[in-house]
């Protein structure tokens, strides 16, 4: 059985395996739009551990964009006249996404503590308080952040979109046909699930930030904190693998138990329509990995 993982997206969702991705998107008048990608063999070495969890962050970024641009175009259909965004103005936007996650999650934690520090002498002379502090904070900073956007109404509707790739993975996972009726039994949280990935890196980022010794100054500790993504990326993704393939161990199952939690905030239960595309999206991944062991 294959590796698959999704994404919801507007008014849809994106699946993934190793041969491919597919995604798929409801336009106004009710149609199931497909665009469905064959990806590359990547190099061996690509696949080592602690690499290959950098490979896929950047393969998760790179494809998310593509699948959000082209679920929009399906979802937001232009108006005669209307132009599609241009790549510049995509990166535009992927570039001040960028900014604001690391002003969001990088500088504001940083400096706030760095504000503490100077009001509690405990904090600024002890360097595992004060990055624990920051650890803290950029975690409460993450689930305001998390929360303020689940009050939008068009997210919610991505975050039903979400309990449904969710089921049609569980259903997909415990090798039923994939029908609606078999996929809505399932629950909409999944442990492999992207919002628990971001919590584990919150707490990774907490334990590798705790090694960076207090006399560093802003700067240097803020460029730290950039510089080490790669690496807090690939500890996060191995330990995901990990409670991945012993899900039924109690022990993986009360450490795996926070990411669960955080996904009633990101995840809501889907009607029938919403897992017909998710199923959509599935079936048509799946013909990728057919298609390519023949």
């Amino acid at each position: 059985m294959k590796n698959i993982g999704g994404q919801a997206v507007i008014e849809g969702v994106m699946m993934k395996s190793p041969a491919g991705w597919s995604v798929a998107a409801r336009d106004p008048k009710g149609g199931i739009n497909l665009k469905t990608v064959r990806t590359k063999k990547m190099p061996a070495f690509l696949k080592l551990p602690l690499i290959r969890g950098v490979v896929a962050l950047f393969h998760a970024l790179m494809i998310g964009v593509k699948a959000i641009e082209f679920s929009g175009s399906v979802a937001y259909q232009e108006q005669e006249g209307d132009k599609p965004i241009s790549p510049w103005g995509m990166g535009l936007s992927i570039g001040f996404a960028i900014i604001l996650a690391i002003v969001l999650f990088k500088f504001l934690p940083l400096f706030l503590t760095t504000l503490i520090g100077n009001m509690v002498k405990e904090v600024s002379s002890n360097s595992l308080l004060f990055n624990f502090t920051d650890g803290i904070l950029r975690v409460g900073i993450f689930l305001f952040y998390i929360f303020i956007i689940g009050l939008w109404k068009e997210m919610k509707r991505i975050y039903q979109y979400h309990g449904a790739e969710h089921k049609v993975i569980y259903a997909y996972e415990a090798g039923e046909e994939l029908t609606v009726e078999n996929a809505k039994k399932y629950k909409p949280y999944h442990p492999r699930c992207g919002t628990s990935f971001l919590l584990i890196v919150m707490v990774i980022s907490i334990m590798v930030f705790l090694l960076i010794p207090k006399e560093w100054s802003f700067v240097d500790k803020l460029m730290s904190r950039i510089v080490l993504i790669p690496v807090i990326a690939g500890l996060s993704y191995e330990v995901l693998r990990f409670s991945a393939r012993v899900k039924n161990n109690p022990m993986i199952g009360f450490i795996v138990l926070p990411g669960l939690l955080l996904q009633r905030m990101t995840v809501r239960e889907p009607d029938e329509s919403q897992i017909e595309v998710a199923l959509a999206a599935m079936n048509e991944v799946l013909k990728i990995d057919r298609d390519k062991e023949v």
